[in-house]
């Protein structure tokens, strides 16, 4: 293949669109073109395929893509929120989403099989749909209704899984192993199309400043926006387009936090978690396939992972909304991570991943609590 290769024993795989390792199980790496500030960006695009000749050859499958807004927040000189819910389905996935579809398109699939706890699924739909290829997406029972609503609405096929949601992740591998050459695994979690994708949020937010930031402080779950945002940075450092990199925290949880207890244990690895319920739902991942990337990522920027309870989410959604920014709960961890972050002096980027449209059921609970 050469494009491919396992990230930790070098195998190169087979088959149109392998999503691991055939030796060991790993996570894949994908080779980019060339970091060169010659050809970072386009001036006459926007959004993802403004930095096409940073990106995997892929057909270009796109939305309107917008570069999302960076918002300072109130009381934070230098502080500034960055609003991925304005992208077409509400949520920063369509960064990896369209870049991810456009590249196994490229490569003869027309189907894609995806798991998901609903923003993932609900981009992939749009994307497959915009793509003309078939969709199917493996859901966890307790899925956001507002979220599969957006799945159906594409004509995307919904399985619903009982279970947690490692539960949907194995039942959409195990239909995969029934499907034919021309379908995919497409999981974010996995494809590394999608990190090629999610680097772009670095891209727009040196374009935006100038510079590179301090700190980038995002959710964390399946990490898929931080590691994409570190390859990025590095990517940017290499064409000598920035000269530092910024340091990156994630916040997970309190109700699952495999990587924040790895990362106080000094652990390589997530460590095992039993996941309970949580208002940031998007983050409810107990087995990140790409934990120990994630971890070495976070390490080598000097930065941290942090767990919040829902209570601090409940409180930095209600803040949030106080100065207009409609996130959904998810989101709003990153900003209730701010607290734990330590040393947030200089420009702080804060990624808020999702619209609060996304997550209307939780929202409404939030808004009107039992007892109001």
């Amino acid at each position: 293949m050469g494009e491919l290769r396992c990230g930790r024993c070098a195998t190169e795989p087979t088959g149109v669109a392998p999503w691991r390792c055939e030796a060991c199980g790993s996570p894949l790496e994908l080779d980019l073109p060339p970091a060169d500030a010659a050809t970072f960006a386009d001036p006459t695009a926007t959004g993802v395929w403004r930095y096409r000749e940073w990106l995997p050859p892929a057909d270009i499958v796109t939305l309107g893509e917008p570069r999302t807004g960076l918002v300072e927040l109130r009381g934070r000189p230098g502080t500034f929120a960055k609003l991925e819910g304005s992208l077409p389905t509400g949520s920063f996935k369509d960064r990896g989403v369209a870049v991810t579809v456009g590249w196994l398109v490229r490569r003869g699939v027309r189907e894609l099989i995806v798991d998901s706890s609903g923003n993932a699924g609900a981009s992939f739909a749009a994307y497959a749909a915009r793509a003309g290829v078939r969709a199917r997406v493996f859901v966890p029972a307790d899925a956001s209704p507002a979220k599969l609503v957006q799945v159906r609405a594409h004509g995307a096929d919904i399985v619903t899984v009982p279970g947690p949601r490692s539960a949907a992740g194995d039942a959409a591998r195990a239909a995969l192993d029934e499907a034919g050459p021309s379908v995919a695994y497409a999981s974010h979690l996995w494809q590394p199309a999608f990190l090629a994708g999610t680097a772009t949020f670095a891209y727009e937010v040196v374009e935006a400043l100038g510079r590179a930031p301090d700190t980038v402080v995002a959710p964390l779950g399946g990490g898929t926006l931080l590691l994409g945002a570190w390859l990025g940075f590095r990517r940017l450092r290499d064409a000598d387009v920035i000269d530092r990199l910024p340091r990156l925290v994630g916040v997970q949880s309190a109700a699952c936090a495999p990587l924040a207890a790895a990362f106080r244990a000094g652990a390589d690895d997530a460590l095992p978690v039993e996941p309970e319920s949580t208002v940031a739902e998007g983050i409810r991942i107990a087995r990140p396939p790409r934990s120990r990337e994630i971890l070495a990522a976070i390490r080598a920027s000097g930065g941290s992972v942090v767990a919040v309870d829902d209570d601090a989410v409940r409180a930095s959604f209600r803040a949030l909304l106080a100065e207009g920014i409609f996130a959904e709960p998810t989101s709003a961890a990153a900003h209730a991570g701010l607290a734990l972050a330590g040393d947030v002096d200089g420009t702080t980027i804060v990624a808020l991943t999702g619209h609060g449209l996304k997550a209307a059921g939780v929202v409404s609970a939030l808004l009107d609590p039992p007892g109001d």
